[in-house]
């Protein structure tokens, strides 16, 4: 992936990274932050099961910030790296992933990859494990973490290297 910044900072004086990229759009980057923060936010979903579906989004998009942060609320509700290891190609004969995680794997990869990749069993195993409300709230996270991921990519911001890091989750109150 590109750590070649593709877009100049807005903030005289600092290198390029997304909080001084997205200053050129002010009002823009306030708005997506208070999106991302009231996803984290909410308990709909737990912050473990969310995390899930961003690791997979970073194993496939092979972003490297994405990839190498965890976020503080899934890794207290028990999300350690003998889990997120699981989550990559063949997470389905995991033992350490759950049902309900192999069932958001699937929704995560049918949303990041192709719709038909859901089967009939796959969507029955999704609404066994979760609710409509949880589904709702996932398929936004999940396309949240698509996007933000590719835009790191695209705009060359991601870290050269990066040591593996546990970082506050995202909230309304950080956005602001």
């Amino acid at each position: 992936m590109s750590t070649n910044p593709r877009v100049s900072s807005a903030i005289e004086g600092e290198s390029p990274h997304f909080a001084s990229v997205l200053a050129h759009q002010p009002a823009i980057a306030e708005r997506f932050g208070a999106l991302y923060g009231a996803f984290w936010d909410s308990d709909v979903l737990s912050a473990r099961l969310k995390e899930v579906a961003r690791m997979r989004n970073a194993r496939i998009t092979q972003c490297g910030f994405c990839r190498n942060v965890r976020f503080d609320k899934a890794v207290a509700q028990g999300l350690g790296e003998e889990v997120v290891a699981e989550i990559d190609e063949g997470y389905e004969a995991s033992a350490r992933l759950s049902d309900t995680e192999k069932a958001i794997l699937k929704f995560t990869d049918a949303i990041i990859h192709d719709p038909e990749l859901l089967t009939g069993a796959d969507r029955a195993a999704l609404q066994k494990h979760l609710s409509p409300d949880q589904i709702a709230e996932l398929g936004l996270g999940v396309t949240l973490f698509l996007a933000l991921a590719k835009a790191l990519i695209t705009m060359g911001l991601e870290p050269e290297r990066m040591e593996r890091s546990v970082l506050p989750t995202p909230s309304r109150a950080m956005a602001g």
